[in-house]
Order: C-alpha cells, then structure tokens, then sequence
C-alpha cells in the first residue's frame, strides 16, 4: 500500500510539474501554485525528484525563492501580468460572443493580477 501511494504522489507531482510547464508558456495557467505542488508530491515521495526539481536551473531558484518568502522577481511579475491581459484581452475582444463571458474573463484576468502583484517582490541581492 505504501509502494502504491508513493507511485500515485510520483504521478500526481509529475502532472503538476507538466502543468507547472505548460503554465510558463500559457499566461492562463498559474505555474508557481503547479510547480509548488509537484514539489509538496515529490518530497513524500522521492527524494531524488524533489532534489532535481528544487535545484533545477529553469524554476528550481523560484520554487526556493517563494519558499523562503524571498518573493517574485519583477520581470516574471510584468510577463506574467502583460502576457495575461494579452491573452485575455485578445480573447475578450476578438474571440468571446458573449457580455457574460467577457466580464466573467476580465475578472478572472483582474483577480489574478492581483494574486501576483500582491506577492513580494524579489529583491536582488548584492
């Protein structure tokens, strides 16, 4: 039972890593809250996943830098909130019919927006 669980937790970090991913390159799809939950898998799990993920030269230093409430650095948070509102405001103009739609994607932009300008801004140390 113990095997099985560790092979579902390998599973389920493996997914969020991929989301993690894909979440780089999707402005929709929160990568750090993916990324963050593939390492809370991989520590129950493997170690030597953990380990990789962690010190990873791609996201390794962001997962850390949350960790330690070190915060964000400032050009993820300006692509992260430009590449939102091009998404959104490409589909909202162009692609979505309906008010309903375009108002419920404008909040959704604007919520998470706000998620990450209200993260701490990484400072560069010197």
């Amino acid at each position: 039972m113990k095997q099985v669980k560790k092979v579902l937790l390998i599973i389920a970090g493996s997914l969020s890593l991929g989301l993690g991913i894909l979440g780089i390159i999707l402005p929709l799809l929160p990568t750090t809250p993916f990324l963050l939950l593939a390492a809370a898998c991989y520590v129950r799990s493997s170690e030597k996943l953990y380990q990789w993920l962690i010190t990873n030269k791609y996201f390794g230093s962001y997962i850390q830098n949350y960790r330690d409430g070190k915060g964000i650095p400032l050009k993820a948070k300006v692509v992260g909130v430009s590449m939102l509102w091009l998404a959104m405001g490409y589909s909202i103009l162009f692609i979505v019919p309906l008010i309903t739609v375009k108002l419920l994607l404008a909040g959704i932009g604007a919520y998470f927006t706000w998620f990450i300008l209200k993260q701490k801004t990484l400072q560069h140390e010197s």
